[in-house]
């Protein structure tokens, strides 16, 4: 089973979130340590491979979390947020800036 690493504020921005909403992720997170893949898991475009969004709508409203299994034998939450935009399926620029911040400097980081 892969080690759980959570980044920055990810863990404190999850826990923020509706029960049930913390518990399906934290089983899809369970799932990606044990090498399965969830159903509300979905590659995360524009990073390339190893970077996944987990999906979840709950009571009208939107939450993602974004993680990376493409590194050792390591599964890093890079962020966990609340999407506020009612408009489109688009992930909001500030959460994308988030997003590539965190990614670049782990991936820098590994090398």
């Amino acid at each position: 089973m892969k080690k759980l690493e959570w980044l920055y504020s990810s863990k404190k921005d999850l826990a923020e979130f509706p029960e049930d909403v913390i518990h399906e992720i934290g089983y899809a997170l369970h799932c990606a340590q044990m090498g399965r893949h969830y159903k509300k898991s979905k590659p995360f475009k524009g990073y390339g491979s190893g970077v996944f969004e987990i999906v979840i709508e709950y009571d009208t409203n939107a939450y993602r979390s974004v993680y990376t299994v493409e590194m050792d034998d390591v599964i890093y939450v890079v962020h966990c947020f609340q999407k506020k935009s009612k408009h489109g399926m688009q992930t909001p620029k500030e959460e994308m800036a988030i997003i590539k911040q965190r990614i670049t400097r782990l991936r820098a980081s590994e090398e």
